[in-house]
């Protein structure tokens, strides 16, 4: 849930600029006729809503970034915070509407491009899991050392395997000397707790 917090402030920010007669007139007309009346996005105790859906749009980076290391979306959205704080608090020209503008549509890129990095990560990754903040890939093709008969397995991410029966000769195999458990010796793929370099169970 809370890496969907930037899709969350995103689509608030959003909202909120359509309820705005001086952001986007037509919205603001139609949510008007709706009885939904409309707000000043750029005074009032709505500036403050709108701040807010910025904050909790960059948190949502921030959190998605610590568990997809998404690093793009969130330099972006601190980007487009910068451009908030600076046009409402900094700016003294006539053009701090214009860069609103610009922090909130940056803040939608981020946003876009936060969803399809994760998206595209879950695609390529479908057997992968979170541990300890690193991706971990789960699957591995472990080749018995006897009868060299392969066979994809999911790795236990609480426990290492110490015993594995191949299916094809029923030789029951056991990790190679240093290794800690069977994946690690005769696996494609190094056991979880080696791949998030954690101690091994």
């Amino acid at each position: 849930m809370n890496i969907k917090l930037d899709r969350i402030g995103t689509i608030g920010i959003f909202v909120t600029a359509m309820l705005s007669p001086c952001c986007f007139p037509l919205f603001a007309f139609a949510l008007s006729a709706l009885g939904l009346g409309s707000f000043e996005l750029f005074g009032g105790w709505t500036m403050y809503i709108f701040q807010g859906l910025v904050l909790l749009s960059l948190i949502g980076f921030y959190l998605s970034y610590r568990k997809h290391k998404n690093i793009f979306p969130f330099l972006i959205g601190i980007i487009s915070l910068g451009l908030v704080i600076y046009a409402y608090y900094l700016d003294k020209s006539d053009n701090w509407t214009f860069i609103l503008y610009v922090g909130m549509f940056t803040l939608l890129i981020a946003t876009g491009l936060n969803y399809y990095i994760t998206r595209k990560q879950k695609l390529a990754c479908s057997t992968c899991s979170v541990i300890d903040g690193k991706t971990i890939e789960l699957q591995s093709v472990i080749t018995c050392p006897h009868c060299g008969h392969k066979k994809a397995e999911i790795m236990p991410t609480d426990a290492c395997q110490f015993f594995y029966e191949c299916e094809n000769c029923k030789q029951v195999i056991k990790p190679k000397k240093g290794d800690c458990c069977v994946y690690c010796s005769y696996g494609t793929v190094k056991c979880p707790s080696k791949q998030a370099g954690t101690a091994c169970c």
